[in-house]
């Protein structure tokens, strides 16, 4: 594909995030079955965003539920970058001009302790890796209009990514059960989304499994330190102004925000 057109998929997405405006898909630019080429627009846009002074954090997994898979028709999972400056703090509030066409969904996150940097790992040097587990809140955005996407236009998107918010109760991976923890997220006091460790590709290991091997395969291995949210647990929600979201986590606590004008 010309380089022209890579760079116009690029700009296309970068000129929505600037201006408050969401755009047409980049599949009729890109087609809907390059993956490669798609993060090769994530990545043009990174690089952007770390010269404007944003610092990469770590990484999202992306369309690790069936259910949410089923809500866009894709049926496999992508991943993102994460930025310093777009943390919400737990408990804290942030506008919706901020985001484009919100939506929340609760997950688990991982802080690694050691480098993931192999193709060939395996499920155990992923468990090895993590230094603890966080509740966490994914604020999803697509700046991509009425979010009509395909695997395609959610990779260059940055796997759909805008905000994110963590827990305060670091736990170690010997006192969760990934698999059947039961997750609950309330938008104003009533629930939600509803789940468990296992909607997230089986469980939150496998996750980090696909998403290690992937990076490594694609020359970004994960680091120590990195923060790693590991796909939803339940739908994702739509979000509006004056809302407060609340999830709870079993063996993780609780993480909340509230949406403001």
């Amino acid at each position: 594909m010309p380089k022209q057109n890579i760079e116009a998929a690029a700009m296309r997405l970068r000129e929505a995030a600037s201006n408050g405006v969401t755009c047409y898909p980049v599949r009729n630019i890109i087609g809907e079955t390059d993956i490669d080429l798609a993060y090769a627009i994530q990545e043009i846009n990174t690089a952007f965003q770390v010269t404007e002074g944003s610092r990469v954090v770590g990484s999202k997994i992306g369309l690790t539920s069936p259910v949410v898979q089923q809500q866009f028709g894709i049926a496999q999972p992508d991943f993102g970058m994460l930025f310093h400056d777009k943390e919400v703090l737990n408990g804290g509030e942030i506008s919706v001009r901020e985001i484009m066409q919100p939506r929340a969904e609760a997950e688990i996150a991982f802080v690694l302790g050691k480098d993931l940097d192999s193709e060939s790992i395996t499920s155990v040097d992923v468990i090895s890796a993590i230094e603890y587990a966080l509740a966490s809140i994914e604020i999803v955005g697509s700046r991509i209009e009425g979010w009509n996407i395909r695997i395609t236009d959610t990779i260059a998107d940055n796997a759909s990514a805008s905000h994110f918010v963590v827990g305060h109760k670091p736990v170690r991976l010997e006192n969760l059960d990934l698999i059947n923890c039961k997750m609950f997220m309330e938008k104003n006091g009533k629930v939600a989304s509803e789940g468990v460790g296992s909607a997230c590709l089986g469980s939150p290991i496998n996750a980090m499994l696909w998403l290690a091997k992937t990076m490594a395969r694609l020359g970004k291995p994960m680091r120590a330190g990195d923060l790693i949210l590991t796909g939803a647990l339940g739908p994702m929600v739509n979000v509006e102004a004056g809302d407060h979201f609340r999830a709870v986590i079993e063996g993780l606590g609780e993480v909340s925000v509230k949406f403001t004008r």
